[in-house]
């Protein structure tokens, strides 16, 4: 048998095919690049809150919905919850149902402002004013008839006679008052009266000295303090009013108020002196009938008077 020659290209081609090694797990084909070992860092981009990549499932649309509907519903009562309180907030009292009260029955009295006073002239209980003079017109300082007022044909808010001032007394007692004006020497003396639709009379009546010093001694020889002094036409027997606290009374001013007591005459009297620096004032508020002088009137006539004159 002779022996066969195989050239190599034959050897070759009758040869099988050896397949390749398979690769080894995770192995890159031949001249790919090598894999990181961890990945490159992203470039820079707005912060986001990262998710978890085992987070709960997103919630159902319609759950999604609920709570936008609830949200919204909360704000919308949020707001209007806001507002209806700025409402009530910047109401008067009177007009918030259920808040209404009742009047107290305060007259109407028009917006208080003081009188200019003349160049270089100061307040009279300013520390430049040891005297504690005013110097603002008398008349001006009258306190100005409230809302429906009948003013009074003889005290019109000007300035008045001794003797019409002398008229607020009781016809007996006029002579021995009239002589103190004449030791006291006033220097003016306005006043101003008007009626109430109820049937209440105002007076006030202010007295300027020329200093403090006579108005001080004017109060003290009409015997004004613990009593009523020398008494006013119409009244009986007048005490101290017990409605009237300290809480009323303006710094650098004194008042002595005192009311009618019962059983009184034809009229119930009410009745007030305030010594004011170098001015003295008598506010008179009287009634006809057997029904008192309203108090709350009375104390708001004085009050506001007294405050034009500090």
């Amino acid at each position: 048998m002779s022996e066969q020659t195989v050239t190599p290209g034959e050897a070759e081609a009758t040869a099988a095919p050896e397949a390749p090694p398979a690769p080894a797990p995770h192995a890159l084909p031949e001249g790919a690049p090598p894999l990181p070992e961890a990945p490159p860092p992203l470039p820079e981009a707005p912060p986001v809150v990262p998710v978890a990549a085992d987070a709960a499932a997103k919630p159902p649309r319609r759950v999604l919905r609920a709570v936008a509907r609830w949200t919204a519903a909360a704000l919308a009562f949020g707001v209007l919850g806001t507002g209806t309180a700025f409402g009530i907030a910047s109401l008067e009292r009177t007009d918030v149902p259920g808040l209404a009260t009742e009047g107290d029955g305060r007259w109407g009295y028009p917006e208080l402002t003081l009188p200019a006073l003349p160049a270089g002239s100061p307040r009279p209980f300013s520390p430049g004013n040891p005297a504690e003079i005013h110097h603002a017109d008398l008349r001006e300082l009258l306190l100005p008839a409230p809302a429906g007022a009948k003013p009074d044909k003889k005290l019109t808010g000007g300035w008045i006679s001794t003797e019409t001032f002398l008229d607020a007394y009781r016809e007996q007692d006029r002579r021995s008052v009239a002589q103190l004006l004449k030791d006291a020497a006033p220097r003016h003396i306005a006043a101003r009266g008007w009626t109430m639709p109820d049937g209440t009379t105002s007076r006030i009546y202010l007295v300027r000295f020329n200093s403090t010093a006579f108005a001080s001694r004017m109060i003290d020889d009409l015997n004004v303090g613990s009593s009523a002094g020398k008494p006013l036409a119409r009244t009986d027997t007048t005490d101290l009013d017990p409605a009237w606290g300290s809480a009323n009374d303006i710094e650098n001013l004194s008042s002595f108020v005192f009311t009618e007591q019962a059983p009184f005459g034809a009229e119930h009297v009410r009745q007030a002196y305030t010594l004011a620096g170098d001015t003295m004032a008598l506010v008179v508020h009287e009634r006809p009938g057997k029904r008192e002088t309203a108090r709350i009137p009375f104390h708001q006539t004085l009050i506001l008077q007294n405050q034009l004159l500090a």
